[in-house]
């Protein structure tokens, strides 16, 4: 009878998370729906007539080289990505092979864009299956990949920013320049407790932790966490031990470099954006970031904010074009990610596991 109830709790437990994910994948769905929708819902006939027209210059002409340049940018930048993460573990005394690396990232993108996030624990998993790499330590040069990739990109949007300062000033909310309001926004950020709240806690938290290290050492559960964290830890400093910390530099800023060109050869594909600068393309490229951060793997919100940019640089009569636009370039990415990512998943099953 106990036995018979255990199975019953197990496979309670296993539908309860397999809903779960059904739920959060509905979710993410959901949320990119919403911003097509919003993309679309004023559209006029004319204005599809545009968006048409305007899709279907990159079946004309040369187009497609461009297009394919686009692809290939991306590509060897996720190639990159994968050098610079060998390039964190081999501090940590693992010898991995390069296409490993790769069809890992491949996979942590493919991923992403059914359930974000997930692909970082499969890139971890990837490793730790076919390289013998602690999923732990793995994990801690993810999230130092992470945080170099999110300074970068705040550098970028702020450059962007800084190169627009007329876009500011004409822009207002409610009456209130756009300039008045990010200034606004940080004078009272600065100014908040919240931080200094945050802060007292975590120092307290940490004495607290220091004082009772001795009872909770000997608790197999908190050792199991600690022996985590401190892989994590292991694998974010492995950034300091790295044996060429120049091209380590160097590859961080060409992953960023080449998905700037990956924009730049987007557009070359549109005859109207044909005039747009470097500086152009660049902030547009910059804004188009948040679309990935805001919806799953881009859908619906990318080409949103692309549109919206190129209204902002062109007028409100290229809005359709503009989405246009975004909808190609959005699809020119996905697509690699899907070539890739499937490409990754069919090769792993050729590749002999380290002993």
């Amino acid at each position: 009878m106990r036995a018979i109830l255990n199975i019953m709790e197990k496979t309670q437990k296993k539908f309860a998370e397999i809903g779960l994910k059904i739920l959060k994948f509905l979710l993410f769905i959901g949320v990119g729906a919403f911003f097509v929708w919003i993309s679309i819902r004023k559209l006029t006939p004319e204005d599809v007539q545009h968006l048409k027209d305007s899709a279907a210059q990159v079946t004309r002409g040369t187009a497609w080289v461009a297009l394919l340049c686009a692809f290939l940018a991306g590509a060897v930048s996720n190639y990159i990505r994968a050098l610079r993460n060998r390039q964190l573990l081999e501090p940590l005394g693992y010898n991995t092979r390069r296409s490993m690396v790769f069809y890992s990232v491949m996979v942590c993108y493919l991923a992403n864009y059914v359930f974000p996030r997930l692909g970082e624990v499969l890139r971890c998993s990837f490793l730790q299956r076919y390289e013998k790499v602690p999923f732990e330590k793995s994990l801690g040069t993810v999230v130092t990949e992470r945080a170099v990739d999110f300074i970068l990109m705040v550098l970028i949007i702020v450059t962007a920013l800084l190169l627009n300062t007329g876009l500011l000033d004409t822009l207002s909310i409610g009456g209130v320049t756009l300039r008045e309001t990010i200034s606004g926004k940080a004078s009272s950020a600065a100014h908040s407790h919240t931080l200094l709240i945050v802060g007292i806690a975590a120092v307290v938290f940490i004495g607290v932790a220091i004082l009772t290290r001795k009872w909770w050492s000997k608790v197999k559960f908190f050792v199991k966490i600690k022996d985590f964290f401190v892989g994590i830890w292991q694998g974010l400093i492995s950034i300091k031990d790295v044996r060429h910390p120049w091209l380590f530099v160097f590859y961080s800023l060409f992953i960023w470099v080449l998905w700037i060109l990956e924009t730049v050869f987007c557009f070359q594909a549109f005859d109207f954006l044909s005039g747009y600068t470097f500086v152009m393309m660049f902030s547009v490229f910059a804004m188009g970031n948040f679309g990935f951060i805001i919806g799953p793997g881009g859908i619906g919100v990318y080409p949103l904010i692309v549109a919206a940019m190129i209204t902002l640089y062109s007028g409100p009569e290229y809005y359709a074009p503009g989405l246009a636009a975004g909808w190609i370039g959005w699809g020119v990415q996905t697509l690699q990610v899907l070539v890739l990512g499937l490409f990754s998943l069919a090769a792993t099953a050729f590749v002999k596991r380290k002993e």
